[in-house]
């Protein structure tokens, strides 16, 4: 039986790649967006149907369930891939915008989540994929936001795929590192122009940006990405954790394979935090 995906935030970057990906392996897809293009459906007229929704829209996302069941007949897995990100200094970030922030990347995906899960109950069982990232494991400067928002959904979705196993859901995390040619990047840095820099902020943010334009390791491509979603939502493993990209597995090393002391030691070189600090002690 062919088995069907439902995937958040597909109009643009991962979501259209990840959406791409499950069709071409033969699955349904429903692709959801707040702003529904049908480009996609023309593409794979047999199997995408979009629709819409926004996640942070309760009404909204329990008519796109209902909308990809009628057209496919059921959903076997959902991946929640909408989200957003914001470059800021966290002191002058205003309150609506980290509300925003939330919203969208925690609550959202809690909203389709609980709204999924009566369902999956309902028919037996199913699986839900959450697309995290790299910083939800090894946080970074100039992202706090985005990084409290992905540390959330790390722990959540930790707990969940216990608690749901009763339910006979799988849960399972996507961890991608910064992704090279993505809309995501770009709506990041627009949505970023608008934010203040503190005067006594300034040299470090500068520098700061500076260094993350300079990288250090190699950036996924969103096929790579999506290669890991689709793997991640055909095992019926136990397995929790999806590192998609050779920074994110760089990251992941870092981490996990030595003491955090070392651990903050090398991040502070790399993100040249200690560069930064030396020139501060000359000045």
């Amino acid at each position: 039986m062919t088995k069907t995906v439902f995937i958040t935030g597909c109009s643009t970057g991962l979501g259209k790649t990840t959406a791409r990906k499950f069709a071409d392996e033969g699955w349904n897809v429903v692709a959801t967006m707040r702003k529904p293009d049908q480009s996609l459906a023309a593409e794979y007229p047999e199997r995408i149907f979009v629709t819409e929704l926004d996640v942070t829209n309760l009404t909204s996302i329990e008519a796109a369930i209902a909308a990809g069941v009628a057209r496919f007949g059921r959903i076997d897995t959902v991946v929640n891939n909408a989200g957003v990100s914001i470059v800021s200094i966290f002191e002058a970030t205003p309150m609506d915008v980290i509300r925003g922030i939330f919203e969208t990347n925690v609550f959202g995906v809690m909203n389709v989540m609980r709204a999924i899960t009566p369902y999956f109950r309902g028919q037996g069982g199913g699986a839900i994929v959450n697309i995290s990232s790299s910083v939800g494991f090894a946080a970074t400067p100039l992202l706090s936001v985005y990084v409290a928002s992905k540390h959330a959904i790390e722990g959540l979705t930790e707990s969940l795929s216990y608690e749901l196993e009763s339910q006979n859901i799988s849960v399972k995390l996507v961890e991608p590192g910064a992704i090279r040619t993505t809309s995501f990047t770009s709506n990041t840095m627009s949505a970023s122009q608008d934010m203040s820099i503190p005067a006594s902020y300034q040299s470090y943010f500068d520098h700061m940006m500076n260094a993350m334009m300079n990288y250090p390791f190699e950036n996924a491509d969103e096929k790579q990405v999506a290669e890991q979603v689709y793997g991640a939502a055909c095992d019926e493993s136990d397995r929790l954790r999806y590192l998609a990209g050779p920074d994110a597995e760089e990251m992941a090393e870092l981490r996990f394979a030595q003491s955090e002391e070392k651990y903050l030691t090398t991040m502070r070189e790399l993100m040249g935090q200690a560069a930064w600090r030396n020139n501060q002690d000359q000045d």
